[in-house]
């Protein structure tokens, strides 16, 4: 089979470990960069070149397409789902997942548990805003943050007010959600392939940092979920139609807490804390698949 992995770099872990779980199956892989990818769209007959090459060759994709190329990213995953490529990650699954408002309204409609969010068009009632999640501490969050980056904990209400209207002022939309006290700065990683938990992980933050994301300092176990955190991540991710997530829990008093459901999860944290061989578990769901 000839697989071809959507990456601005294939020297990341992520993409490596996909081309080399690919050839240990004897499937022909390629890593290909979607913006330097053109697309040709015609009557019924889409088209994708690639250094002036024309891409007609490939009977999977799999998208791993960074937060700042979204847009033409997915645009280039929807034209090989025009030509009929399966896709680890549908390009409207891409788009909802990149979106941190609209995920979260579909998590909630599909009845999962979430922190107390709220979202508003630079409302000028500071305070209310604060008391709808119950009051400081709150988390402040940029709506096109990744990685940890734009993410504020206040933790006295002048403190909320002032980052809240901070960014106000500058024109950020964000969302302001409630603090989970009792998750003391650990999170959940729950990596699902096909709609199973294939690998899970607990992301502790370093000592004074609440956020726990591996790149900003944060360590990482292998850690068993319970069933209700098994089931809920793998609703998460069918909510999104993402056949492959990372869904980010919280462990709260009242069952686990959804953060995010991410569409290009990354390898490195998630195998080198479980010891799994994710890219073989996502190289043999495109194989079921095609």
């Amino acid at each position: 089979m000839n697989i071809a992995i959507l990456s601005r770099n294939a020297g990341l872990y992520s993409t490596n470990r996909l081309v080399e779980a690919a050839q240990k199956r004897g499937h022909h892989v390629e890593v290909i960069d979607p913006l330097r990818c053109d697309i040709v769209i015609e009557k019924k007959n889409p088209e994708i070149y690639y250094k002036g090459r024309h891409l007609d060759n490939f009977q999977a994709v799999i998208p791993r397409i960074g937060a700042s190329v979204t847009f033409y990213g997915t645009a280039v995953v929807r034209q090989f789902e025009m030509m009929h490529v399966f896709t680890t990650v549908e390009s409207q699954a891409l788009v909802r997942s990149r979106d941190k408002l609209r995920s979260l309204q579909i998590l909630s409609r599909a009845g999962l548990g979430l922190p107390k969010t709220v979202f508003t068009n630079y409302s000028k009632n500071v305070r209310e805003i604060i008391e709808h999640v119950g009051g400081a501490p709150v988390v402040i969050k940029l709506l096109e943050g990744t990685q940890g980056l734009g993410v504020v904990l206040a933790e006295t209400q002048n403190a909320a007010e002032s980052v809240i209207e901070a960014f106000n002022g500058l024109q950020a939309r964000v969302i302001v959600q409630e603090f989970i006290k009792e998750a003391g700065g650990a999170d959940i990683r729950a990596f699902v392939v096909d709609g199973h938990v294939v690998g899970s992980m607990k992301r502790q933050g370093k000592e004074g940092e609440f956020r726990s994301n591996l790149h900003r300092g944060g360590s990482a176990e292998i850690i068993e979920l319970t069933d209700e955190e098994e089931v809920t991540a793998i609703k998460a991710a069918r909510a999104m139609s993402l056949g492959v997530a990372g869904v980010d829990m919280l462990r709260s008093d009242r069952g686990p807490l959804i953060l995010e459901v991410n569409s290009s999860p990354g390898l490195e944290g998630i195998e080198a804390a479980t010891g799994v061989d994710i890219a073989k578990k996502i190289i043999r769901y495109i194989e079921r698949n095609v």
